[in-house]
């Protein structure tokens, strides 16, 4: 067995599973609830199956994983020859999923640092590939949490909904924030923004929305090496186009990533959502 630091995440960070195997790293399932269902995300549930529940209204919610589960992860990878483990998760501002690995790194067999990054989707990910490299690269646990706060530091996350309802219903935004977005029918930009969705702009249409979703992400990159990441439900053609303009807009895009986000993700922020993370490469 090999003798290395290990990188857990969860699902919600929206890894190809390619780049989960090829860093070693290990995601814990969040659940979706559908119905009477609970489903974990990314094995059980399919972004389509969440879009059409959701245009036909019917009722979804989302839960953290088990202390257990946590448990049960850090055991295997500690077997499979892992003298510690950096677990890496989306901000506990919108989730129970930090405080339940934190739980189970207590009765961990080897040390465990659970790390809030305050991120989510591919900015979590992102958080998650920095650590990974550090640890592969022979990197002790508090070099990879540092590697992975470094990139959380220089990451920026912004999102576009056709409607706030979704976050709205879910608890994740609140009543007054969501009339921010029921005005005169404008469309809502938001923004992570201290482990938080936040409110950024109020846009006229759906096509403006994305023009200065666009021009953010293209203005936070500057001319500094970046990766990129857009994500979408149920939109594939917006952001195909979006990653398109992106490319020739970034001069330091290094990595582009396109990705339907899952099913977590989606249950609150409904169809039609077109977000862009862009991330400093070293940090800020």
């Amino acid at each position: 067995m090999s003798r290395h630091v290990a990188i857990v995440t969860d699902s919600t960070a929206y890894l190809p599973p390619r780049t989960m195997e090829r860093h070693g790293i290990t995601a814990v399932p969040l659940t979706v609830v559908l119905g009477d269902q609970a489903l974990e995300e990314g094995a059980e549930i399919s972004t389509r199956s969440l879009a059409q529940a959701l245009q036909k209204r019917r009722p979804v919610t989302t839960s953290r994983p088990s202390p257990q589960l946590f448990a049960d992860t850090y055991r295997k990878v500690a077997e499979a020859g892992a003298t510690g483990i950096v677990s890496l998760h989306l901000s506990a501002e919108l989730s129970g999923t930090y405080d339940a690995a934190v739980l189970a790194a207590r009765e961990a067999p080897i040390p465990v640092r659970v790390v809030d990054t305050g991120m989510i989707a591919m900015a979590l990910g992102f958080c998650a590939l920095a650590a990974a490299e550090v640890a592969g690269a022979g990197g002790t646990v508090d070099e990879a949490v540092v590697a992975a706060e470094k990139r959380a530091a220089g990451t920026a996350a912004y999102f576009y909904v056709d409607t706030l309802d979704y976050l709205r219903r879910g608890g994740r935004i609140g009543a007054a924030q969501a009339l921010f977005g029921s005005a005169l029918a404008v469309k809502p930009l938001l923004q992570l923004e201290g482990g938080r969705i936040e409110p950024l702009e109020k846009v006229r249409t759906a096509a403006k929305a994305i023009a200065r979703l666009e021009e953010l992400v293209a203005d936070r990159a500057g001319a500094a090496a970046v990766d990129i990441a857009v994500h979408h439900l149920a939109a594939p053609d917006r952001a195909a186009a979006l990653a398109e303009r992106l490319r020739e807009r970034v001069p330091g895009l290094v990595d582009l990533h396109v990705s339907e986000v899952g099913a977590v993700i989606g249950a609150h922020t409904g169809p039609g959502l077109l977000g862009a993370v862009v991330s400093v490469r070293g940090g800020l």
